[in-house]
């Protein structure tokens, strides 16, 4: 695997070939846009599907929604070439929608609840139930969650539904564009929250667990072919590989949920 830098974005590639005769033959190169919270599991999967069939996966970050030019609804916007887009379902819908993306091409892949981490090192809280959460924050110094679709939530409902938004909203902070668990790690906030996917691959963190369910917000992943794909056949291969129960075990290490097919 190598990587490379595109301006503020990781790119991954994949590369493989394929023997025929003694001959190196070239396979189909698969342009990837995908977002934060299945990328630790496309990671891993990525060289194993790349070895297995001599495609190459060219593999550029970024967010499902947003203004920012790196956003994927930007990037298919100015015509960025892409075969498959993985991101936030409801997302994906909406590109679907306006014709985008091809009706019909939409698979699930994983499901990502929200979690909380601390620095390594402080000692952890307890956020086993509603209460147990609702303590920890009202206790905590700093409180630190992401720009997405999760953070959004914790900032517009979580604080609302647990009743404490006038005391906990002032010492809270969304944390654009960097991983949250990166500057708990830094010890600029005392905790943070993320979705748990993007919370376990960042060093420095101690993991604490999953939101209570009563209080959760649960995304859904899915990845669908853009019209303007030019491997369709081989984009549909890259996403039955990824939603196989063979694949199941990697995504649920990175932290994401399988859903039931």
């Amino acid at each position: 695997m190598t990587r490379r830098l595109l301006g503020k974005v990781a790119a991954f590639s994949f590369v493989a070939t394929t023997a025929c005769g003694g001959v190196a033959v070239h396979a189909a190169e698969l342009h990837v846009l995908t977002s934060g919270g299945f990328t630790a599991a496309y990671n891993a999967l990525g060289p194993g599907f790349a070895a297995k069939t001599g495609n190459t996966l060219d593999t550029v970050l970024g967010p499902s929604m947003g203004q920012s030019p790196q956003s994927i609804p930007n990037r298919l916007a100015r015509g960025e070439p892409a075969d498959v887009v993985i991101m936030v379902g409801y997302a994906l819908d909406g590109l679907i929608k306006e014709g985008k993306v091809i009706p019909g091409s939409r698979v699930e892949l994983a499901d990502s609840r929200i979690g909380m981490v601390v620095r390594d090192g402080a000692p952890k809280p307890d956020i086993g139930t509603v209460d147990a959460l609702r303590e920890t924050l009202l206790h905590a110094k700093s409180v630190a969650y992401s720009d997405s679709a999760s953070g959004v939530y914790i900032k517009n409902e979580m604080f609302k539904k647990l009743g404490i938004e006038e005391q906990v909203g002032p010492k809270a902070t969304m944390i654009p564009r960097i991983p949250v668990a990166s500057v708990v790690a830094k010890g600029d906030y005392e905790i943070g929250f993320q979705q748990v996917a993007e919370l376990l691959p960042v060093p420095g963190v101690t993991f604490v667990g999953k939101v209570p369910e009563e209080m959760q917000s649960v995304t859904r992943y899915a990845a669908g072919i853009p019209v303007s794909s030019k491997h369709p056949d081989e984009a549909r291969a890259l996403l039955q590989y990824l939603a196989s129960p063979a694949a199941q075990p990697t995504v649920q290490k990175t932290g994401l949920d399988s859903i039931a097919h």
